[in-house]
């Protein structure tokens, strides 16, 4: 198994971006997915989740409305579209199974919201 985080950076407050995950080593069109990440002295904590189809999505109420979860099936990707990114949305995000994570975790890919 082998999932691989990217597109993270330095971003000014209000910005954007996208965050992408491209997965291996399982059938990931069987799995609904989620984005997971972890703040500065913070422990890991959900940030959203989409069934095996994309059909249903679900959020954390902290970027409800900011974030947007997608994924295409095809490319085994899931994606995370970032905007209006606060100064709290700093962490690491990590890609995951949504129920039962795998205990191999990818690197995650930094996101820094700064001015």
């Amino acid at each position: 198994v082998q999932l691989v985080e990217s597109g993270g950076g330095l971003v000014q407050p209000g910005g954007s971006l996208r965050l992408s995950c491209a997965a291996s080593g399982f059938t990931f069109s069987n799995y609904a997915m989620s984005w997971y990440r972890q703040g500065p002295g913070k422990e890991r904590e959900l940030v959203a989740t989409i069934s095996s189809d994309g059909g249903y999505t679900n959020y954390a109420g902290s970027v409800k409305g900011r974030f947007t979860i997608s994924r295409d099936n095809a490319k085994n990707t899931v994606y995370l579209q970032m905007n209006s990114l606060k100064p709290e949305d700093t962490a690491v995000y990590y890609c995951n199974l949504a129920r039962n994570p795998f205990t191999s975790w990818g690197q995650g890919t930094q996101v820094v919201v700064s001015a």
